[in-house]
């Protein structure tokens, strides 16, 4: 049977010049693809960032396969299966301190959406029903629902729906400045003081309005943009100041990417409530959630015991096959020191990427973790033409990378090795010269 390409309506997806010449993925292991005319694609983001153990890893594959012989499915309200409870027990295990409870979903938009409503939930509890306002951040990406793309900060992804979103959100502005970090390497020196926004927005529109802030710790979908040195901080100390929930959305960060369990771990900072996704289950069975602080959850706990204390919830929050193969990833992670690994790699990943810096129209190159970008001057005005033949360039040579405008950006899985990051620098130095 011939397949037809026309039914499925791809997500973020040039749908018309993709099926002119499709990419078409058949199998993975590893850090490889293969494609289905058999060539192998050495898969340089992690699937989309959340391949974080590599491919069909088999013990995660196995934990699922098991969980069919057990249970497949049962409904998670007002009843649960073990595998749940265990779930959130590791995950509360390798979280923050004082952040114990779990809200399970099967996405990050999910999960975000999820972490908006606990917070004006709490708020409600405590009698503050007037914080209702969100604090978002330009080049933010929290999702694709109406709660995510309010607090989002990616204009393309709003426009078409801007009379419908969350009244009264507000945006910080973002922290990416060329003529002042370009070429960074870790955290930015400058740009501390762009916390200090967050103040000002307080002041004028009143501290007492404002539920939370939410931002990621290192925005991904924007291309790999690094908190400055005591930016976070900063957030921090402001929302303290003002009982305003701090949000730290790691569904890109969370589970290894920056060299810890969290990005609130690297950069020091506990945030009230973390979003998570992507990595929890190396992708193998989508997972989302919310980690969220005692404080908010006993508060919210509060009234009668036998009266359900959060309306919210998803038909798949803590689905059996999710579950196992979260656990087991945890697991894996821990076994075979996958944190530890991608903090020595992470070195070899920034040297490499950095050699880029004097090839032609490279603008920037930054990294933290395993994750870097390149930006590139824009090409005749033409936004992503550049980066898209950049991209186009290394799949056909063997190298899976992704592009956002005119940034091409990297995250390789923590199984990785030196030879491949090697193998990916260099076939991203050919594209460069090739399409420049």
């Amino acid at each position: 049977m011939s397949l037809e390409l026309e039914p499925f309506w791809m997500p973020f997806t040039h749908n018309r010049m993709f099926k002119k010449s499709p990419r078409l993925i058949e199998r993975g292991e590893g850090m490889y693809y293969q494609t289905s005319d058999g060539h192998s694609v050495l898969d340089a983001i992690s699937g989309l960032w959340c391949s974080n153990a590599g491919h069909r890893h088999p013990k995660i594959v196995q934990a699922v396969k098991d969980q069919l012989d057990e249970l497949d499915f049962t409904a998670p309200f007002q009843s649960g299966h073990p595998k749940a409870f265990m779930l959130a027990e590791a995950i509360k295990e390798v979280s923050p301190v004082g952040l114990n409870h779990v809200f399970l979903t099967s996405s990050g938009s999910e999960a975000c959406d999820t972490a908006l409503k606990i917070a004006l939930a709490y708020h409600h509890s405590t009698g503050e029903v007037q914080r209702t306002r969100f604090v978002g951040r330009e080049k933010g990406y929290h999702g694709v629902g109406f709660g995510g793309i309010s607090v989002g900060g990616i204009d393309a992804n709003k426009k078409a729906f801007k009379a419908s979103l969350l009244p009264g959100t507000l945006h910080l502005p973002h922290t990416h400045n060329l003529s002042k970090m370009a070429f960074s390497k870790g955290q930015p020196v400058w740009g501390d003081h762009l916390a200090d926004n967050l103040e000002a927005l307080v002041d004028a529109n009143g501290s007492e309005t404002i539920a939370g802030v939410i931002v990621e710790p290192m925005q991904g979908s924007a291309g790999v943009i690094v908190p400055p040195l005591g930016y976070l901080k900063k957030l921090r100390s402001i929302c303290d100041a003002h009982q305003i929930l701090l949000i730290f959305d790691e569904v890109i960060t969370g589970f290894g990417r920056l060299g810890e369990w969290f990005a609130a771990d690297r950069f020091g900072v506990i945030p009230d409530m973390i979003i998570f996704a992507k990595g929890v289950t190396s992708g193998v069975v989508p997972l989302g959630g919310v980690i969220v602080r005692d404080s908010i959850y006993n508060e919210i706990m509060v009234g009668p015991s036998h009266l359900v204390e959060f309306f919210h919830g998803y038909t798949n929050s803590g689905h059996p096959l999710a579950c196992a193969a979260g656990i087991s990833a945890i697991n894996v992670y821990e076994s075979e020191g996958l944190l530890a690994k991608s903090r020595k790699l992470e070195i070899e990943l920034e040297e490499a990427i950095h050699s880029l810096r004097d090839e032609a129209h490279v603008v920037d190159i930054r990294n933290i973790g395993m994750a870097a970008a390149i930006e590139f001057e824009t090409r005749n005005n033409q936004t992503s033409m550049r980066a898209m033949e950049i991209f186009q360039y290394c799949f056909d040579h063997g190298v899976m990378v992704r592009y956002t405008g005119d940034i091409i950006a990297i995250g390789p899985a923590l199984v990785c090795d030196e030879t491949e990051i090697e193998v990916i620098i260099e076939t991203i130095r050919s594209a460069i010269r090739a399409v420049a």
